[in-house]
């Protein structure tokens, strides 16, 4: 006879109810876990999508991710004439917001470099890519837009030709890709107001250049380089570097700048509200254990009295802790499935995770049942006739 489960169906919503509580722990733990691995998920879905070896930079920037970076507009054309350069492309990227059905929306403006550069490496949902035409654009159906839809950006209407999904920036914004030229076009938008003002302060021929009163600067943020396979890398980045004007940086040290720079601080708060969450789970669940083995010292007692040996008790709270865990944890699992997939941000479930979490979660078990078999070992036989 299996004591442990006994206890558990003489008190079905007891159990029911404690099952629970680790349940909403754990599911505490895993949308922490799956909030972090979608956040770098997301901030290093262009990095390594859009293949390429190098990228070029402002000179001692980091950008274009962790820094802002412009180059200089025809800075490819330089970059296409070092030896062992295969192909290249202008990139540009930045925040957007504009209007669309009596609303303001948030997208994050990404330049492809059209006709080189058509876009195939996006994922597409619906639609099609870019076709080389102007005025056209590819957004992700987390902007709430829909093929078809003409939305304005900067001072021109821009038709949706293709549909993403879940193509979003490091803060959660959904990627519109546009042509690099309509895209710089879009960064370039200014007012009325200020081109007057440069006109009024400087005459027209210091506002000739850019029409405006704000100083103007490229808007292409980095090149993107592929190598020929047999070159080496090294090579071809000290020759750009020695221009002075450049950095170069590889996709390792992108992702790396990405992962330990901008996202450090958040990585770490992520981490120390898991570890918070763990302790609280681990306290909890040794409560629980504990005050269930109190519970039940006339029961034990009892039972030391007919001849029981220590391990039959042991062994039935170590069951009722293993019952409880495992309980919690399947439902945890079930909750977080219904749950993170409604989350405005993404929640990845990582397999690897699941497995650590549910590896801590039996540790918390065995210390718990530790404790409720220490005060367990202290009741004596006797103590059923008090």
């Amino acid at each position: 006879m299996n004591l442990a489960l006994k206890d558990a169906l003489h008190s079905p919503t007891r159990f029911a109810l404690t099952a629970l509580g680790v349940a909403f722990l754990m599911t505490a733990m895993i949308g922490m876990t799956g909030l972090y691995r979608g956040v770098v998920e997301d901030a290093l879905l262009i990095i390594d999508a859009i293949d390429a070896d190098l990228w070029v930079v402002q000179g001692e920037r980091a950008g274009p991710f962790a820094e802002g970076s412009a180059v200089a507009p025809d800075m490819d054309r330089r970059v296409e004439g070092v030896p062992g350069v295969a192909d290249v492309r202008r990139f540009t990227q930045f925040s957007q917001q504009f209007a669309f059905a009596d609303g303001f929306r948030r997208a994050t403006i990404t330049g492809v470099d059209v006709p080189r550069d058509d876009g195939r490496w996006l994922p597409l949902s619906a639609g099609r890519w870019l076709d080389g035409g102007r005025y056209e654009a590819i957004a992700d159906e987390s902007t709430g837009l829909a093929i078809g839809d003409r939305v304005r950006l900067g001072l021109d209407d821009y038709d949706i030709v293709g549909l993403t999904r879940l193509m979003v920036d490091s803060a959660g914004d959904g990627l519109v890709f546009v042509s690099i030229n309509d895209a710089a076009a879009i960064a370039r938008r200014r007012t009325s107001e200020e081109v007057q003002l440069a006109r009024a302060a400087h005459g027209a021929q210091a506002s000739a250049k850019d029409g405006s009163s704000v100083a103007q600067e490229s808007k292409i943020a980095s090149v993107l380089v592929r190598l020929d396979p047999a070159v080496d890398p090294a090579r071809v980045i000290a020759t750009m570097e020695q221009w002075g004007d450049v950095r170069v940086l590889t996709t390792a040290q992108q992702r790396d700048l990405m992962l330990n720079a901008r996202l450090w601080k958040l990585r770490l708060q992520i981490l120390a509200f898991t570890g918070l969450i763990l302790i609280i789970t681990a306290i909890v669940v040794s409560l629980i254990i504990y005050t269930m083995t109190i519970e039940k010292l006339h029961e034990i007692a009892l039972l030391k009295l007919i001849g029981a040996r220590e391990s039959v008790v042991a062994g039935m709270i170590g069951q009722q802790a293993g019952l409880i865990g495992t309980a919690g944890f399947a439902l945890s699992i079930v909750l977080s499935r219904l749950v993170f997939p409604h989350f405005p941000r993404r929640v990845v479930m990582d397999p690897s995770d699941l497995a650590l979490l549910g590896a801590a979660l039996a540790l918390i078990c065995v210390v718990a049942a530790w404790v409720g078999i220490s005060r367990a070992s202290r009741v004596s036989a006797r103590e059923v006739l008090s």
